[in-house]
């Protein structure tokens, strides 16, 4: 079958019906006007459709052109033998997702939690088809909660996203995230108010990789000072207050003295690789026995200028928190030890004194890692 049968001018006069652009790839225009891209294909005597998005429609349409690139990434893999499906709706790419996820969550309260965000806030999108879901969809999902429990909201988003990811992967859903913010979300919602701790604006965990990605590319030592926050968790007033002689670098770790803790107890921070890369850099480059010379407004103007938006350096800390609740299988203890938090339990503080030092390496390992995505 011959491709590339259509056109721009000739889509805006199709008639109500069914129209072929070739090689699987067809347009379904409606009574009511709308027009939806599918891909159809036959395996033995099983035929599939699958939905490739909407032409013109909403705040993500699918151009003729879109609509020939996902319909070619479908061929491809079809031609590597994957199984594609085009029955998934969103609630059963959820319910997998909900079932690989608390496999690894040990917290269940927090299991819990990310099930019922998802089931109780995402039903507009439940009986959707995985493969048909669109920015404006999700959109429409957040609107209801976005100004009311913003913070609730921007999980929501976050998950929806995590949701979005898995269908990519499995060949169920082609294109864009239409869960991500730098995405087109940002220009769709208010924004900053959905990630705001009391009046410490945060970003989104999702967006960190972006934000260091654009912070090594900037020259000085504003950025440098902001990186190293960022990759330790620490409060911005303990970084620009730290000095060489606290850093062990035999051991990869910054041993923060009692008197410039805020709960007045030493505080020993596990060091990735990264974080000491900065160091030596500025040992060598430093003439002055402070690590980082700068003062706040100036790491608030870097960090600014690398996000875009309104985020604050104690924001981080939020970002630090959130992932590791959403994305990994560290302990809550672990990861409220690396940010230094005062626990009223004395047993359970004793316990972390004695042994948390080595579970918060491979945190703050972690961590690095992921803030490293796409950065270099």
């Amino acid at each position: 079958m011959a491709k590339h049968r259509l056109s721009e001018t000739r889509i805006k006069t199709l008639p109500v019906g069914i129209h072929s652009d070739g090689d699987g790839l067809f347009l379904r225009v409606r009574k009511e006007g709308s027009r939806q891209w599918f891909f159809i294909y036959r395996r033995a005597s099983k035929r599939t459709e699958l939905g490739l998005g909407g032409y013109g429609q909403g705040t993500a349409p699918v151009s003729l052109a879109l609509a020939r690139e996902k319909a070619e990434a479908v061929r491809l893999r079809l031609a590597r033998g994957d199984e594609l499906s085009a029955k998934k709706t969103f609630a059963d790419v959820m319910d997998d997702v909900i079932t690989v996820k608390g496999s690894g969550f040990r917290n269940e309260k927090h299991k819990a939690q990310w099930s019922m965000t998802l089931r109780e806030y995402a039903k507009h999108l439940h009986k959707k088809p995985i493969a048909d879901i669109t920015r404006d969809d999700v959109v429409e999902t957040l609107k209801p909660i976005w100004g009311t429990i913003p913070e609730t909201a921007d999980r929501l988003r976050m998950r929806i996203g995590s949701i979005m990811d898995h269908a990519k992967a499995r060949g169920l859903y082609f294109g864009d995230n239409p869960a991500d913010w730098r995405g087109g979300l940002k220009d769709l919602l208010p924004a900053r108010q959905k990630l705001t701790r009391g009046h410490h604006a945060a970003l989104g965990y999702k967006e960190i990789p972006a934000a260091i990605k654009a912070l090594r590319a900037a020259a000085g030592i504003s950025a440098r000072a902001v990186e190293f926050t960022c990759l330790t968790a620490a409060r911005s007033g303990e970084v620009r207050g730290a000095s060489f002689n606290e850093f062990d670098m035999k051991e990869s770790l910054w041993i923060v003295p009692p008197e410039r803790m805020k709960a007045g107890r030493e505080h020993r921070v596990p060091l990735c690789d990264r974080a000491i890369e900065i160091v030596k850099a500025r040992k060598e480059m430093s003439i002055t026995d402070t690590v980082f010379p700068v003062s706040d407004t100036a790491m608030v103007k870097a960090l600014r200028k690398a996000t875009g938006d309104e985020s604050t350096l104690h924001g981080l800390r939020s970002s630090f928190r959130d992932w590791c609740g959403d994305e990994t299988t560290h302990s809550r203890d672990v990861a409220e030890a690396a940010l230094a938090h005062t626990l009223k339990d004395k047993t359970e503080a004793a316990y972390r004194r004695s042994d948390a030092l080595q579970k918060r390496r491979s945190l703050m390992d972690d961590w690095g890692k992921y803030c490293g995505n796409n950065a270099l």
